[in-house]
């Protein structure tokens, strides 16, 4: 024990374990890999598997917008292709499953 400037410090020459205090590092870097986790990864995952159903549900007849901005019916699907028809003078376009990025309405026509 030694009193320095009025105030008593307890001076030890062994070291303590650190208890809880030694696995807290531990525990923010799972807290924050979790958080991560839950807020970019599995929405990212949602997100991809939406698409893939949408890629796979395209049919004739559906009313669809493409990633830029053209919409049309579908007049035709192949295996990774997707054939629509778009204005009044029936425009056929060519575009690839992943650039239809909504479906509008199926056609009853």
């Amino acid at each position: 024990m030694v009193n320095l400037f009025g105030a008593t410090v307890l001076l030890s020459t062994e070291q303590q374990p650190g208890g809880l205090a030694s696995y807290m590092p531990i525990a923010y870097i799972l807290f924050f890999g979790a958080l991560m986790y839950f807020m970019i990864f599995r929405p990212q995952k949602k997100r991809e598997a939406k698409a893939k159903e949408l890629m796979a549900s395209l049919q004739t007849g559906m009313k669809v917008t493409t990633v830029s901005g053209v919409v049309g019916k579908i007049i035709n699907v192949k295996d990774d292709i997707v054939t629509i028809e778009t204005s009044i003078e029936r425009t056929q376009l060519d575009v690839r499953k992943w650039a239809v990025k909504d479906v509008e309405k199926a056609d009853e026509s």
